[in-house]
């Protein structure tokens, strides 16, 4: 099985259990906690194979993810109770499935298009979109309206990863590269509640100045 192969199916069992983890806190049935595995384990590739063009898409064509976010929900259904602390253990299992898929989606990307910038886009897009569809399904506050780093961590994990895949550098270190960048800003961002600068809005011109700025 090939590291990227690996990575694939990580980063589809951390996102189920991301997902089965939501649906514990929503006290869902074993069908709800299927549901949830599923739609977040392999949300985001979905969406990657569509953008790409590539269809029937990832999971029609190897059932097995289907299988693993099957066997993540029941696990996860059978033993969330015994967990006090899930929603902490979500957000890190979502840092560390964000930080694999981010090198998978731009190895997958880079590999159809050999365009870095598309590499960056489908890595970021993979990472991101399944715990955006986590949160929007069990109606919770999306992630990316919380302020500390998301987004940008994978955007960072793929960049490091096409930047040193283009160096020549062999696949197991442009792939450690990728999930250390992005899991360290994650990561970081978790512990430490780091964040970007964030638009502050200003009062704007008094309407009588707009009005006579537009008659001149």
């Amino acid at each position: 099985m090939s590291l990227l192969m690996v990575l694939d199916y990580a980063g589809v069992a951390l996102f189920a259990a991301t997902g089965a983890l939501a649906a514990s806190r929503k006290q869902l049935d074993l069908i709800g906690f299927l549901f949830f595995a599923a739609a977040t384990g392999v949300g985001g590739g979905t969406l990657r194979d569509l953008v790409l063009g590539q269809t029937p898409v990832f999971w029609v064509k190897d059932p097995t993810y289907l299988l693993i976010c099957a066997g993540v929900g029941i696990f996860v259904f059978l033993t969330a109770h015994r967990v006090e602390w899930r929603y902490r253990l979500l957000i890190w299992l979502d840092a560390v499935g964000l930080s694999a898929y981010s090198v998978m989606g731009a190895a997958k990307g880079f590999a159809v298009t050999q365009s870095p910038t598309i590499a960056i886009v489908t890595g970021t897009m993979t990472a991101t979109f399944g715990g955006i569809l986590r949160d929007l399904i069990a109606n919770e506050p999306s992630i990316l309206l919380r302020p500390e780093i998301y987004v940008t961590a994978a955007l960072a994990g793929a960049s490091a990863y096409t930047a040193t895949h283009l160096l020549g550098l062999p696949l197991a270190y442009s792939s450690a590269a990728g999930i250390f960048v992005a899991f360290a800003l994650r990561g970081g961002a978790l512990h430490h509640g780091w964040m970007l600068p964030r638009y502050r809005p200003r009062a704007g011109r008094p309407q009588d100045e707009a009005m006579r700025k537009k008659k001149d």
